[in-house]
């Protein structure tokens, strides 16, 4: 294992610490916890919102704090749940009596313990909604889930929910808009090659040089098929036609698209790519309103890629386009 790292019991802790050290002006550490907040949490007047899971999917979710989307970001250990208390104590600092919402990715694990986290926080009075998010079209059930799983659409819920947030929106209108944007995202990767977990020192699974596997989770969990590996443009294929499979779109509708890296493929591929994407989808009449390139939800030094299209309308639309300050939003 070759990792730029020190202690492999220790990454998390030192990530937080680095990531906030960079980030001073947006971002503060709750001393004791492995939670995240706004540097200027909590807001006054403003319903926060939180989200997080296990670590080794950066930016996800601390890059996403700062005015405009999250509050709060909670890191579990590698590709773990963030526990009930550290999730009751990043629900603490951030409420500022107007009631948090909880942005939650479907897996066991996570849903189990934000919920319990919220069974905390509305004994001592803090108002909670969640939302779940279940954008994989790839497989039903999975190792880590009940139903769909939640991969890098889960980044348009923290954009636009936190951006209605921002805007003085209610506890309620958080919520609904977050359910929006849940039923209109749809997404789906490939991944080319496996990620080592640091405390375990070795791959997760095996694939060979010849093989890909479609369908991925963002943990290593199995997809779909195992292929032979296809160029962009057949992978574009086979991802935008999955995707569109559930979405209902008319002439009329514009989209917006993510393109994600899983950690280890270069940004040259991810544009080839999505010249792949964007053709496809101009040839089947989908209008293309915005698009964004790069890692936004990884599995720590996966070679691969997800495609994400969120289906929008005026009110996500302006959302979309409202401004926000964090580490990785672009």
């Amino acid at each position: 294992m070759k990792k730029v790292i020190n202690n492999p019991e220790a990454v998390v802790h030192e990530m937080i610490e680095g990531m906030v050290q960079a980030y001073p002006d947006k971002l503060r550490h709750l001393e004791g916890t492995t939670v995240i907040v706004r540097a200027d949490a909590p807001v006054p007047g403003k319903v926060a919102v939180i989200s997080g899971g296990g670590s080794g999917h950066e930016p996800s979710h601390a890059g996403y704090v700062g005015r405009g989307m999250l509050d709060a970001a909670v890191a579990g250990e590698v590709f773990t749940s963030p526990t009930p208390d550290q999730i009751y104590e990043g629900m603490k600092a951030i409420d500022s009596g107007n009631g948090v919402l909880m942005v939650i990715k479907n897996y066991t694990g996570d849903v189990m313990n934000f919920e319990m986290a919220a069974e905390l926080a509305e004994a001592e009075g803090i108002k909670v909604a969640k939302v779940i998010v279940n954008d994989d079209v790839a497989v039903e059930n999975s190792t880590f889930t009940t139903g769909r799983r939640g991969i890098a659409g889960t980044v348009f819920v923290h954009k636009i929910a936190g951006a209605k947030a921002e805007k003085g929106g209610s506890l309620e209108e958080v919520e609904a808009v977050a359910n929006k944007v849940i039923s209109h995202v749809k997404s789906m990767g490939i991944a080319l090659t496996p990620c080592t977990i640091p405390a375990v020192g070795k791959p997760g699974f095996e694939i060979s040089e010849e093989e890909m596997e479609v369908g991925m989770g963002i943990h290593g969990e199995p997809g779909i098929e195992r292929t032979k590996v296809k160029t962009s443009h057949e992978i574009a294929e086979l991802l935008v036609e999955k995707v569109l499979a559930e979405h209902q779109l008319t002439a009329e509708d514009k989209v917006a698209v993510l393109i994600n890296g899983l950690g280890a493929t270069p940004l040259m591929e991810l544009f080839i790519f999505n010249k792949d994407v964007s053709e496809i989808l101009a040839k089947k009449g989908v209008q293309v309103y915005k698009t964004f390139v790069g890692e936004y939800m990884t599995s720590i030094e996966m070679a691969g890629l997800s495609l994400s299209i969120l289906k929008l309308d005026d009110e996500l639309t302006e959302l979309l386009e409202a401004p926000a300050d964090t580490a990785a939003w672009k």
